[in-house]
């Protein structure tokens, strides 16, 4: 019996920093998915770092070769990973404009994990009022648990409250439960 193939995990981080929460947050949410027992292919994708080939294109026929396969590499994701940091209770310009990119039914059924970062907890709702819309125009799957850390969670980037750990470990055991399905 052969080794089954690993489990292709994309980040899309919508943060417009290197050094960011939201970043802290990926990492401890990728360290729960090592976790779960499954071989798994992750790869990240920061908005901040896609340039004016990204930033410039008002349409998908306007971008860049490279960003084409940054954009492809999201659609053929057996898992996504949308993380962002809230501003004014939405989602960041870049991470949108990403989104805007993708071809509108790659995403239908996908199973999507929400992340986010904000200020204090009144974000929180973001979760639910902004991203989980933006996936539903996809038809994507969005998983029941988000995860949200408020800036208090953190010392710099690291996140340290258990409580954000422990809702990481559900939002990842109801993934592994699902994807076991599929």
């Amino acid at each position: 019996m052969t080794d089954p193939q690993p489990l292709r995990v994309v980040v899309i981080n919508g943060s417009p920093n290197e050094q960011s929460k939201t970043r802290g947050l990926v990492t401890a949410t990728l360290s729960g998915l090592s976790q779960i027992g499954r071989k798994i292919d992750t790869r990240r994708i920061d908005v901040y770092r896609l340039g004016r080939g990204f930033s410039e294109a008002n349409n998908r026929e306007d971008v860049t070769p490279e960003i084409e396969d940054e954009l492809r590499t999201a659609e053929e994701a057996e898992l996504l990973i949308a993380a962002t940091p809230i501003y004014r209770g939405s989602y960041t310009g870049l991470f949108k404009h990403f989104f805007d990119l993708i071809e509108q039914y790659s995403l239908a059924e996908k199973p999507v994990l929400l992340l986010a970062t904000g200020g204090g907890e009144k974000h929180a709702l973001a979760l639910d009022h902004a991203l989980r819309p933006l996936f539903a125009s996809f038809q994507a799957h969005t998983l029941p648990i988000g995860v949200f850390a408020s800036s208090g969670d953190f010392d710099g980037t690291t996140l340290l409250n258990p409580r954000v750990y422990s809702r990481i470990t559900v939002a990842l055991d109801d993934t592994d439960k699902l994807l076991s399905h599929r």
